[in-house]
């Protein structure tokens, strides 16, 4: 008696960039952000897991517009990433997301996504890709913007040599304390130090990047990326001190300082 034994191929877990003008008043054309292989990849994909379900579905119904959807946007499978995760940041190993694989382990191509720019990067998704390494499954980043690469290249600071440190506290001893630790990384090593704030705090921290750093120290900001209301300036603390108070954009914001 013959047998035969069926092998389910793994599907692949596609690392999505999405456009950076989520929550933005104003969208560009997700075309100038993002490459026609990425939109038709993202086209096919139907198991999604995600930051905000929300957002993904508005994402998809921007890339239908462009190339149609394999399924319409309501019969996609979005699963969001838990609460706490969006909280703590998932790249310290504590959580296991290999439950929501399930999909690629039984042949379906997956897709991560951030509410912006490159899951992964700045945004949860670590611990899914962590995963998919674990259990066997292809991991295919596709192009797109990633707002700290591009803040960084238009800054004019150190390319080699750059860290990402994510938030500053927000308690005032605290933030000097740490802009201080950067600063001193900076002046040793030549480091760019690169961090985001929510929008909403881009006023304050400013004022303490200016008044609580040193006078020689590069200080850069980036807001609005890839979008018409895009602005990138950098100068040294002291150039931006003489040129008096200035007014922050509410909009996603990269703060970089160096040498």
């Amino acid at each position: 008696m013959n047998t035969t034994t069926h092998t389910t191929h793994k599907g692949t877990l596609y690392l999505v960039p999405t456009p950076l003008d989520f929550g933005c008043d104003t969208q560009a054309p997700i075309t100038d952000v993002l490459p026609q292989e990425t939109l038709r990849v993202a086209a096919g994909v139907t198991h999604w897991i995600t930051e905000n379900a929300k957002s993904t579905r508005a994402f998809l119904k921007r890339v239908d517009a462009h190339v149609r959807l394999a399924k319409t946007v309501q019969e996609n499978t979005i699963t969001e990433l838990p609460r706490e995760v969006h909280k703590k940041g998932d790249h310290t190993g504590d959580f296991d997301a290999k439950p929501l694989l399930k999909a690629a382990l039984a042949g379906h191509d997956v897709g991560l996504v951030s509410e912006a720019g490159m899951p992964a990067v700045a945004d949860p998704g670590s611990s899914v890709v962590r995963a998919a390494h674990e259990l066997g499954i292809k991991v295919v980043p596709l192009v797109g913007p990633v707002s700290l690469l591009l803040a960084l290249a238009a800054s004019g600071l150190n390319g080699q040599n750059f860290a990402f440190v994510g938030y500053l506290p927000q308690e005032a001893t605290a933030r000097t304390q740490r802009l201080r630790e950067l600063e001193n990384l900076t002046s040793k090593l030549g480091q760019t130090q690169m961090f985001i704030e929510t929008p909403y705090r881009n006023q304050a921290l400013w004022e303490a990047l200016v008044n609580g750093l040193q006078g020689n120290t590069r200080l850069a900001r980036a807001s609005g990326l890839t979008m018409t209301c895009m602005q990138i300036h950098c100068k040294t603390v002291q150039a931006w001190r003489s040129a008096g108070k200035a007014q922050i954009s509410g909009e996603p914001t990269v703060f970089l300082i160096g040498k």
